[in-house]
């Protein structure tokens, strides 16, 4: 009795099996589903950045007018351990660039920001400042040290578009 019992257990878990499955296929097949589909979407970081603007001790960076294809990712703003603002975007060739701001001392903040990248000793023009240019194997990056912090420009995009949101950066002020 007992071993019959076991068989009729076993079919009924096979069973079972075989309608759950058939289920999830017909839920996956007539449910439609955008395979090609952008899973990153756009945040609207403009409630963060007024937040920041009126909390940060420095005057805090965004950009204004860049070309269409920009897509932001990300945003924070932490007003303590030195008040780090944060704001990642997609360039249109899908490259990741971040503007980074703290109060934070550069030696420590900027290779932390730009994944470890050095700096070239070299400067680059950007909208009439002087930027230093930083490399590394991950992100390169460009750094302005202003009133109160640093401004770090960075990423896996090309430095073209590292400076092309460096040269929109406006801070409101």
């Amino acid at each position: 009795m007992a071993s019959k019992r076991g068989k009729q257990t076993v079919r009924d878990m096979f069973l079972s099996m075989l309608v759950i499955t058939a289920v999830a296929g017909g839920v996956y097949i007539f449910i439609p589903h955008d395979d090609k589909a952008d899973p990153l979407k756009a945040v609207d970081y403009r409630v963060e950045l007024a937040t920041a603007r009126r909390a940060a001790p420095y005057p805090v960076a965004a950009p204004d007018g860049l070309p269409k294809g920009w897509k932001p990712t990300s945003v924070s703003y932490e007003g303590r351990n030195g008040a780090g603002w944060h704001l990642g975007f997609l360039d249109p060739d899908g490259g990741y660039v971040a503007v980074e701001q703290s109060t934070t001392p550069a030696d420590k903040y900027v290779p932390q920001v730009s994944q470890h990248a050095e700096n070239t000793g070299r400067t680059q023009q950007v909208a009439g400042q002087a930027w230093q240019r930083w490399e590394g194997s991950k992100y390169d990056a460009l750094v302005l040290h202003g009133k109160g912090a640093t401004t770090v420009v960075t990423g896996s995009a090309p430095m073209e578009r590292l400076t092309e949101m460096a040269a929109a950066l406006e801070t409101g002020a």
